[in-house]
């Protein structure tokens, strides 16, 4: 009797500390700081504003790439930078179309006038420091319209090496009675050329020089 009271009292014992260290082992810490998921989030973000830029004709070149080193980041296990790099690429696509409302409305306001009052014609023109082919083409007494600016490029490419690079004095001849599909051309070359860029030559404005 004595020894089943000794065996029953170990037991108990032996219930109560295995019950006691249940109680209290340590819990697992919660995970912390951005996941794959988030990444993941992040960069389809990205991607989404980054196509409505393009749609727009206003997508930055260095988008894409940013976008590029997001999806690096996520496959070597950086969530933090792929989530940073996609932030600043989905910033970058909102600001492109931010700026081309802006400069639409711009367009669309300065074209207006010109109709409205239209100054003489000029032949040819003396770059002004400051001047760029869209400030030029947008004057009224030159189109009236900045995204004609391609036809003062096209009419003088022996003078233009680089049509974001023009220099003050310089004389360019203004292209008079272009025809409709000449300006369109030119008007469709400009609104989807994309960002400018200094000291390098677009093989979009060589396609539109060759006529492709």
């Amino acid at each position: 009797m004595k020894n089943r009271l000794i065996k029953i009292s170990g037991l108990i014992a032996l219930v109560l500390t295995i019950a006691v260290g249940c109680a209290s082992a340590p819990e697992e810490p919660a995970p912390t700081g951005p996941t794959a998921a988030d990444a993941e989030a992040a960069i389809a973000a990205a991607k989404s504003a980054n196509k409505q830029a393009g749609a727009m004709g206003a997508e930055w070149r260095d988008t894409g790439k940013l976008i590029k080193q997001a999806e690096e980041a996520l496959a070597a296990g950086d969530y933090a930078k792929a989530i940073a790099l996609a932030d600043e690429a989905r910033a970058q696509a909102e600001m492109a179309m931010d700026q081309k409302r802006a400069e639409d409305a711009r367009y669309d306001a300065r074209f207006a006038a010109s109709q409205v009052e239209a100054a003489p014609a000029m032949d040819s023109y003396t770059v002004q420091r400051g001047d760029s082919l869209w400030r030029i083409s947008g004057k009224g007494d030159v189109y009236g319209d900045p995204y004609q600016w391609p036809l003062i490029f096209k009419a003088n490419r022996d003078k233009i090496k680089d049509a974001d690079l023009i220099y003050p004095e310089q004389q360019f001849d203004i292209q008079r009675g272009a025809g409709q599909g000449e300006v369109d051309a030119a008007v469709r070359h400009a609104r989807t050329r994309g960002a400018w860029s200094l000291g390098a030559v677009e093989a979009s404005d060589q396609a539109y020089l060759s006529g492709n």
